[in-house]
């Protein structure tokens, strides 16, 4: 072990003996580490209760201070520009103490330690991700859907808290504007065009991909907000016991909107959803909110084609810079989802500019 975690270990010794209840003296199994900057450890104690330990050392550029203007968040950083949580760990705390102060099952955080970055937090068992249950047979994919869709409609019909607050720590909501939505639809222009040979988007191309963007972002910040976990999705999703959607992965939410977390459970990168499955979750979706399905449609349509061109750009990245061709394994379905979602009649000026500069986007075959 080196020093550097072999100190971490230390460091965990001391959060645990603090925390109390024997969870020091409890065996540990790492789980590994996620996309993040994060570990996990369960713990398992004696008299068989078990815990997750989160080991978030803050070691990635600072989340985005709620007063930072585009100047000072450029020099930040991704995470600035873009309204990240950088992997806090009080900022998982806080909402998740908001989202079970809703009814929803997000995990129950024993205790946590900001500037340490560790967090004791409940264990909801290995396998539960709808990705695995379905994957195995073991759970019906449009019942676990449906289940989802009725979980946003819940978490989407209750007010958006300005910033969260627990023993004299606080959290902000931030709003999801139009400085995060650029920054990362701007993958699209820098990566994509690499997939055939290309370079990123110059001169020109550039002045009329920005004119395109802000298009699309000018109608995304006329629609309503809502409080966004940013990151729903199959991975993210538990189902535990009596039909309850677990929580995971929203350190991240912001004040967005609705259609942001149903283009994640819907059009999902990693898995293929299945028609029947989606059409399902929407329509859930619709009648526990009340919502008219026409201007539904358009926000995910809208909303869905920035999140799919930032994750059509993270993919080419992936690849051309960070040499991890695997990624090129999930682009088929990826540049699927764009091109169903600049189908609307709304994205037309979009569409035309993808069709233009890229279009083996619509070619791509899922």
């Amino acid at each position: 072990m080196d020093s550097a975690s072999d100190s971490r270990t230390h460091e965990i010794d001391r959060f645990l003996a603090n925390v109390g209840d024997g969870w020091d003296r409890a065996n540990r199994k790492s789980l590994g580490q996620d996309a993040s900057t994060r570990r996990y450890i369960r713990l398992l104690r004696e008299d068989g209760a078990s815990a997750l330990l989160m080991d978030a050392p803050r070691v990635e550029d600072d989340p985005c201070p709620p007063e930072a203007d585009r100047a000072l968040r450029e020099k930040m950083g991704w995470n600035a520009m873009t309204r990240l949580a950088a992997s806090r760990v009080e900022a998982f705390a806080l909402i998740a103490g908001h989202l079970r102060s809703l009814g929803l099952e997000a995990p129950e955080v024993y205790a946590f330690d900001p500037a340490q970055g560790f967090a004791l937090i409940e264990d909801f068992g290995e396998g539960r991700e709808f990705a695995r249950m379905i994957e195995r047979g073991e759970a019906d994919e449009q019942t676990l859907y449906r289940a989802a869709a009725e979980t946003l409609a819940l978490l989407h019909a209750a007010p958006v808290p300005q910033r969260l607050e627990k023993d004299g720590i606080v959290w902000p909501i931030l709003d999801f504007d139009a400085v995060a939505l650029g920054a990362n639809a701007d993958l699209y222009a820098d990566w994509l065009p690499l997939e055939a040979g290309g370079t990123k988007l110059t001169g020109a191309a550039r002045a009329r991909w920005e004119a395109e963007r802000n298009a699309l972002i000018g109608k995304a910040m006329s629609f309503p907000r809502a409080f966004t976990l940013r990151d729903y999705h199959a991975e993210n999703l538990l189902w535990l016991a009596g039909g309850r959607v677990g929580l995971l992965d929203f350190q991240d939410a912001v004040r967005g909107w609705d259609a942001w977390d149903m283009a994640m459970l819907t059009q999902d990168a990693r898995r293929a959803v299945s028609a029947a499955a989606a059409e399902d979750a929407i329509r859930t979706f619709l009648d526990k909110t009340g919502q008219d399905r026409t201007d539904f449609e358009e926000r995910l349509a809208v909303i869905g084609a920035l999140n799919a061109l930032r994750i059509a750009g993270v993919f080419s990245r992936l690849q051309h810079r960070d040499k991890k061709p695997r990624y090129g394994e999930f682009q088929p379905r990826q540049l699927s989802i764009l091109a169903r979602n600049l189908a609307h009649p709304s994205l037309a000026g979009m569409r035309a500019f993808v069709m233009e500069q890229t279009p083996f986007v619509f070619e791509a075959k899922a």
